[in-house]
């Protein structure tokens, strides 16, 4: 960048008023910025000096001034007048009212003498409705030092910009912005039609070409076209100078809310909108001329910077996919006029990643003969954003089923484990079928088991959490972990000796260590090492990753290290997806990640993922470290007072659950225990069992939801008139979900779903005094 010379040179005219003495530094400060600002211009006629004697200048004109602190603030002014003398923009100073103070060599030129007058006057000539402009800016300069605004004129794009210097007046400039547009062509010196549209929809400017093909120049985008709204890629009628001429729009949005419409030649029957053979090439939108037999003919600047070097010639079809049908269809369809028009979102054949793009296909005759013209925008980063609409909607609704699913097969399992439950109580070890008992009951736990992943994929697990000290826990798991690895591959195990404690669920928190190492293992087919390593993390300012965002705090780190195959790029934000898996077809089920996943995220931890094809994996997960103090604070305070506990069963229970089977094996196994036991199969029948006021009940077992009104609904009802009544909340969904209702109900605890025989007959033994 070169830098001009300086030379001082008086300015016709100043009218300042003096500084205050304590405002002087703040006014030098905002000099040299606006000197820094302007060395950066060329200008006619002056001499390009190197940057460091720019700012050498710079520095000696800021040293000066600071030395002669006491001067008025009239002779800062006279400073800044005469280095701003000769620049090529205009520029003016202006006290707080706005009135113009000074004006430079350019401004004198384009305005005339404007001293004592507004500069809300003054650039009217070039704004429209400059006074809010002004007032915003000088507002922000006020509180800022400075401001910049881009604007659309008569006369193009230009930046205003102003600088408070003192208390209370102004420096303004404004500059002529080059156009967008490629070899310094300016939209008002190609002959193709364009105008830059406001959001409400007037216009702010139009060149030439639009001039003359429209006749006159309009205020508004209604006097052009005809059938609004504008739609990008697709004919329209506008209102010609002599008649109605159909054209195409391409449209580019800008900031603010502007639009710049562009009108390009459009089909059979109409005048040429433009005979400049270059406007095709560089129009800013990217557009491809297509023949009859769907081969590209020609690609303007912008297509190729979204398609690369296409050679002339080639199939539109190989260019683009993913329609849904094959593209040579849809080209045939335009092409007849039988294509609605409406914008197809396509994926680039062959592209390092992966680039989608928005086409909109025109018919039109070249030469007699009918072609197409495909306008094009990258869509690329809204069809990101879809993908991840898409996937989190699938997310939630997956999560949901499995939730509903968990619900269903706990109902069925706790009537099978308990069945069993009650045969094992009639047969001894010596029985033939004790065995096969055995193994129904071992099963129906497995089943348990898968359903519990289900539920923490879907983070409706019910979790027990408990102060762990993951050392001794993994120490315990490492036996299962060697057996689960093989000969083959060894396993290690590094802890930080001053790791805290935290609190979780060790159950889950095992199923997902097992997951990673069995992951890490298959990684590996040919051995190696996995490693497991345990360390203290303080995050003292938050930490993003992945769209997650961790608070600060001490955490306790886990690292899963192999040197396996490693995960592509591509696949790295999928695996934690359900059903996912980058193993071979009936090698993994996908669940295995996403599982992981669940459980962290409901104990209130992190985990992520680093890997390196063909150098291995790291999972690292991040739990918040627990105190122990506070845990046993907690406990405490959890803790229910203990009460007197019979040795067999007695009391009265009412037991509500729509289920027969759950309600059979549930009513069975307490009379076994002692119980007398009232059965009601819905809310509404407990409630009236409950009418009669003789009736002494001891205990309430029901099922949290039932058809018509649900668990604590009713409860809440009955206790109205058996305030003492204590409670059994069952459910095949988590406790979670009632956590908020039951600290609401007094003397209720909650039993999930499948529960044993013995689970079943000890909480109620509990509950009854």
């Amino acid at each position: 960048m070169s830098h001009r010379a300086l030379s001082p040179h008086p300015l016709t005219r100043t009218a300042l008023r003096l500084a205050p003495r304590n405002a002087y530094l703040v006014a030098a400060a905002a000099l040299s910025s606006v000197i820094a600002w302007l060395v950066a211009d060329h200008v006619a006629g002056i001499a390009v000096i190197s940057a460091a004697g720019a700012f050498a200048a710079l520095s000696a004109l800021i040293g000066g001034l600071a030395l002669r602190h006491g001067h008025a603030r009239s002779d800062l002014h006279q400073q800044i007048a005469d280095f701003i003398a000769n620049d090529a923009s205009p520029s003016f100073t202006t006290d707080g009212d706005g009135e113009i103070g000074t004006q430079n060599g350019a401004a004198l030129e384009r305005f005339g003498s404007r001293g004592g007058q507004s500069l809300t006057r003054t650039l009217g000539e070039v704004i429209a409705n400059p006074a809010a402009l002004l007032h915003r800016m000088q507002n922000r300069a006020e509180a800022l030092g400075s401001a910049r605004e881009d604007l659309v004129t008569r006369r193009g794009h230009v930046r205003l910009a102003v600088h408070r210097i003192g208390e209370g007046a102004f420096l303004w400039r404004l500059e002529d912005m080059a156009e967008r547009l490629v070899g310094g062509r300016g939209a008002e010196t190609i002959s193709l039609p364009m105008m830059t549209v406001s959001k409400s929809g007037t216009v702010l400017f139009m060149n030439d070409a639009l001039r003359r093909l429209l006749g006159d120049r309009v205020k508004t985008i209604d006097r052009i076209f005809s059938d609004l709204p504008v739609r990008p890629g697709q004919e329209h009628v506008v209102a010609g100078a002599e008649g109605p001429i159909r054209a195409v729009a391409a449209q580019i949005e800008s900031a603010g809310g502007r639009r710049e419409i562009y009108l390009l030649p459009a089909s059979d029957g109409t005048p040429s909108l433009t005979s400049d053979p270059t406007a095709f090439e560089t129009v800013p939108v990217a557009l491809l001329r297509l023949s009859a037999a769907g081969e590209l003919r020609e690609a303007n600047r912008e297509a190729r910077d979204l398609l690369g070097e296409i050679a002339p010639g080639t199939g539109f079809a190989a260019l683009l996919e993913g329609l849904g049908r094959p593209v040579d269809d849809w080209l045939a369809d335009a092409l007849a006029g039988r294509a609605d028009r409406r914008p197809e979102v396509l994926r680039v054949r062959n592209a390092d990643a992966d680039v989608y793009l928005q086409v909109t296909l025109t018919r039109n005759i070249e030469d007699g003969r009918p072609a197409l013209v495909a306008v094009l925008s990258d869509a690329t980063q809204l069809k990101t954003l879809e993908a991840q609409f898409v996937q989190s909607q699938k997310m939630q609704a997956i999560g949901q089923l499995a939730g509903g699913v968990a619900h269903d097969f706990n109902n069925l399992l706790t009537a099978i484990s308990g069945h069993c439950d009650l045969l094992l109580l009639r047969h001894d070890r010596s029985d033939p079928d004790y065995a096969d008992l055995v193994q129904i009951n071992q099963n129906a736990n497995r089943a348990a088991s898968l359903v519990g992943q289900l539920l923490a994929f879907s983070r409706k697990q019910t979790l027990k959490p408990q102060v762990i000290d993951l050392r001794d826990a993994l120490s315990d798991l490492a036996h299962l972990l060697n057996r689960l690895v093989g000969e083959r591959i060894h396993l290690s195990l590094i802890h930080d000796p001053s790791l805290s404690t935290i609190r979780a669920d060790k159950r889950q928190l095992e199923q997902v260590i097992m997951n990673l190492v069995v992951n890490a293992r298959d990684a590996m087919p040919d051995g190696g090492e996995i490693r497991i390593e345990t360390e203290m993390q303080t995050i003292i300012d938050e930490f993003q990753r992945d769209r997650a965002t961790i608070p600060p705090g001490d955490y306790v780190a886990v690292r899963v290290t192999d040197a396996g195959v490693g995960i592509a790029p591509d696949k790295l934000q999928k695996i934690f997806e359900p059903f996912y898996t980058t193993k071979r077809q009936g090698e993994g089920t996908g669940l295995g990640l996403s599982t992981a996943y669940g459980i962290v995220k409901q104990t209130g931890g992190y985990i992520f993922c680093d890997s390196v094809v063909g150098q291995g994996s790291t999972f690292t997960l991040y739990f918040p470290a627990h105190e122990a103090e506070e845990v046993e604070v907690a406990a405490t305070e959890l803790t229910p007072t203990p009460r007197r506990r019979s040795q067999s069963g007695e009391g009265v229970v009412l037991l509500v659950e729509d289920e027969a089977p759950v309600r059979a094996f549930a009513s069975r196994a307490l009379r076994m225990r002692g119980y007398t036991v009232i059965e009601a199969e819905s809310a509404e029948d407990a409630l009236k069992t409950l009418e009669d006021e003789t009736l002494a009940v001891d205990v309430f077992v029901t099922d949290v939801i039932m058809p018509g009104l649900d668990g604590p609904t009713w409860v809440r009802e009955a206790l109205k008139a058996r305030p003492n009544t204590r409670v059994v909340f069952v459910s095949g969904y988590s406790e979670e979900s009632l956590t908020e209702t039951r600290e609401r109900i007094p003397n209720s605890v909650f039993l999930p779903k499948p529960f044993s025989l013995s689970e079943l007959t000890a909480i109620v033994q509990y509950q009854v005094l």
